[in-house]
């Protein structure tokens, strides 16, 4: 009898939920506890939030928008200086 492979396609930023449960996320802030962001991984997505502001909303990533958004920031794409 052959095995089924099935393979988990990637998620993609229309496979987001409108709402994502972020009520029990471990939130982890920079390696060197500095900065205004935390993030946590919940049900395959990267949820990116303001630590001085915790209640406020959150961004959800798929990981291919995570990797491109880490990548850019890398490269500096986003320095405003």
């Amino acid at each position: 009898m052959a095995e089924s492979t099935t393979q988990q396609q990637p998620l993609t930023g229309w496979d987001k939920p409108e709402q994502l449960d972020l009520s029990n996320a471990d939130w982890h802030s920079s390696s060197r506890g500095l900065g205004d962001v935390q993030i946590a991984f919940v049900e395959g997505f990267i949820a990116m939030r303001n630590s001085d502001r915790p209640e406020s909303p959150s961004l959800i990533f798929t990981p291919a928008e995570w990797g491109a958004f880490v990548s850019g920031a890398r490269e500096g794409e986003f320095d405003l200086t």
